[in-house]
């Protein structure tokens, strides 16, 4: 499973820019605003959804200002009821834990399981994401978070929020 120094490695020998900012721990989005990080209006809240049958789990990325609306989404993806998925299930795939939850975990997907979902704004921004720890916290073109999700061959989907 990769990490943070994994994912930093990784990064630096793409030649994919990013700036990082170290913190203590942080477990939700209200915690990691109350944080003195600049560029906090890029900072994207992150869940872990799976549907009632545990056939399909999905990875939500969107403005950290935004609420996912779980009904409204369920109909957008076709998925039936969705609700969080279990820790277990986070660890299991994407090697992380509550409050780590990031756009690139699901570069530790190793079965390809977890479609990535993005609100459609993003495009063409920056935004900050856990870099697989809750640590720190990355800055980086949102096209290369895509970029890497897709290379991993994990689906991607586009929904506004």
């Amino acid at each position: 499973m990769m990490g943070k120094q994994e994912l930093y490695a990784l990064l630096t020998s793409r030649n994919i820019p990013y700036q990082a900012f170290a913190h203590a721990a942080v477990h939700t989005i209200e915690q990691l605003q109350a944080l003195d990080i600049p560029g906090q209006e890029n900072i994207l809240k992150n869940l872990f959804l799976r549907d009632q049958k545990k056939k399909h789990y999905y990875l939500v990325s969107i403005p950290g200002h935004k609420s996912a609306n779980l009904k409204e989404l369920d109909k957008k993806l076709g998925s039936g009821k969705l609700s969080f998925a279990s820790e277990e299930d986070l660890l299991r795939y994407l090697g992380l834990h509550r409050g780590q939850v990031s756009p690139l975990g699901v570069l530790n997907d190793g079965e390809k399981r977890v479609v990535a979902v993005f609100d459609e704004t993003l495009r063409g921004r920056t935004v900050g994401i856990h870099p697989l720890d809750n640590t720190a916290t990355i800055f980086m073109a949102f096209s290369d978070v895509v970029g890497l999700v897709e290379e991993h061959g994990n689906r991607t989907v586009y929904c506004s929020f």
